[in-house]
């Protein structure tokens, strides 16, 4: 193309955007001085964006080795499917099977659609700022900062808000582990050995294999052992559905509706079994093609649909098989003193001690990679100052997964506390706030009430949950000790 041809084209853009700007202008003749400033800045704005381009975040992301549709889905599945599923026939027992079903499918929703809010949220703030993509604390920093003066003021904050939250979800989610580990075993010692062995010396056992398997600073040297983890649990899955329908399904003495007093316990349960909160943003920023993340077919909706399915399968009929005899974990009833049985207790142990170092990995991220490790850049023994951080991160949830051996009242406190806010709350927040400059409108104003329902909703479940939760607790340690 010539010279020329390329100034006439410069210039008709140049006369587009002129006559598109004195028309915004004269369409603005009648409207208020206050609207009329607003508009005016708006219009420029969008003007602006033309002319520079608009920006496609999923255009602009470089990954060396993205995932496919299916890849991700099966890295979603694989995240939702741990010790919070053998929990679900306690679970139902606390609600009630008929509030069970109705109360799950709705807690799934929500969380379906608090991550397609974070999602959104994510990609609106990534166009505005320009950037390929944003972690959950970046992307909340980012948000508050968008919204109203008070929200902007913490906009500093946030990201330590948002990491302080994941960590004690990732801790508490590795003494809910090394709990599951510990009381597995055990339950195989006790029917094979004739003096009983206190799950807290088993926990003690375990505690240096913890230690060196979270010594493994590349999640690469630790795929392996993930691949055949994922192969035992679905051997394990497989081994506790029939023996399920083996057991025979009954609605005699099982109750439609729970004791209220216990729904608390059995929100907490729920959310910490179907949440992945922590993994949706880098699952969405490591596909090929991220667009297809969130769609009306895309990964979250089929994964989430078929993680609240499952969820409810085996809530309902665990329940309806065992009644309220099922145990703070399903593989704690199934198949007692057969062979079967302790083979998928055992399995089921190992998976779950390979899996507790991929969420000590998070924790380790957050506490040496984006804090500690600048302090030790210059110092020679960086690495010793490292393993010193993860081997007292596992001590520590050794230490309260000692203090409190109990694996039910662990997870609804895990869920209440961490994930209402994290999974729940903060994705509503950031969402009003990103749409804080948005036109006033009645669609405007009802989507900010929604969100602060919801964000009531979480807080009531956080301060109910957790209260209740420890509570429990509370009552288990004082029969103990006496």
């Amino acid at each position: 193309m010539s010279d020329k041809k390329i100034h006439s084209l410069r210039v008709e853009d140049r006369n587009d955007s002129f006559n598109s700007f004195s028309a915004a202008i004269n369409s603005r003749e009648q409207l208020t001085p206050k609207e009329n400033a607003h508009t005016y800045v708006l219009e420029l704005n969008e003007l602006k964006r033309k002319e520079a381009g608009e920006y496609n975040p999923h255009e602009n992301i470089e990954i060396e080795h993205p995932t496919t549709f299916f890849e991700t889905l099966i890295h979603l599945l694989k995240s939702s499917f741990g010790t919070g599923i053998l929990a679900m026939p306690l679970a139902f027992s606390h609600s009630g099977w008929v509030l069970g079903i109705i109360g799950t499918a709705a807690i799934g929703l929500l969380c379906t659609y608090c991550m397609h809010m974070l999602v959104r949220t994510e990609y609106d703030l990534c166009k505005k700022k320009r950037v390929p993509s944003l972690t959950y604390p970046g992307t909340a920093e980012a948000a508050l900062l968008e919204g109203p003066s008070f929200l902007a003021k913490l906009a500093p904050y946030s990201g330590t808000i948002s990491n302080t939250f994941l960590l004690l979800y990732q801790l508490g989610t590795c003494c809910v582990y090394t709990v599951f580990v510990a009381e597995n075993i055990n339950f195989v010692c006790k029917y094979y050995m004739a003096t009983p062995i206190d799950e807290r010396l088993i926990m003690l056992m375990i505690l240096l294999p913890l230690i060196f398997i979270n010594y493994i600073r590349n999640l690469k040297y630790l795929a392996p052992l993930t691949t055949i983890a994922n192969c035992v649990t679905l051997v394990s899955f497989a081994i506790i559905f029939y023996y399920i329908a083996m057991e025979g399904i009954t609605f005699q003495d099982r109750l439609p509706v729970g004791n209220y007093k216990d729904y608390p316990l059995y929100f907490g349960t729920v959310l910490f079994a179907l949440e992945s909160i922590g993994v949706i943003m880098p699952l969405k920023n490591e596909m090929r093609n991220p667009r297809h993340f969130g769609s009306p077919c895309g990964v979250l909706n089929i994964g989430m649909a078929s993680v609240v399915t499952l969820y409810i399968l085996t809530g309902l009929f665990g329940y309806l098989a065992y009644g309220a005899a099922a145990g703070p974990s399903i593989s704690y009833t199934v198949g007692v003193g057969q062979i079967a049985g302790q083979v998928c207790r055992l399995m089921l142990a190992f998976a779950i001690f390979t899996t507790h170092a991929l969420s000590m990995y998070v924790a380790v991220d957050i506490v040496w990679t984006q804090n500690l490790m600048k302090k030790f850049e210059k110092n020679d023994h960086q690495l010793f100052w490292e393993y010193a951080i993860r081997t007292s991160l596992v001590v520590l949830t050794f230490c309260l997964a000692v203090a409190v051996p109990y694996l039910d009242l662990f997870i609804s406190l895990v869920g209440a506390f961490c994930i209402s806010s994290l999974g729940v709350a903060f994705p509503a927040i950031m969402d009003s706030c990103n749409r804080w400059n948005d036109p006033s409108s009645l669609k405007t104003v009802l989507h900010h009430v929604k969100n602060i329902g919801i964000v009531l909703f979480a807080v009531l479940g956080l301060v109910v949950g957790t209260a209740t939760s420890i509570e429990k607790i509370v009552e288990k340690i004082t029969e103990a000790a006496a």
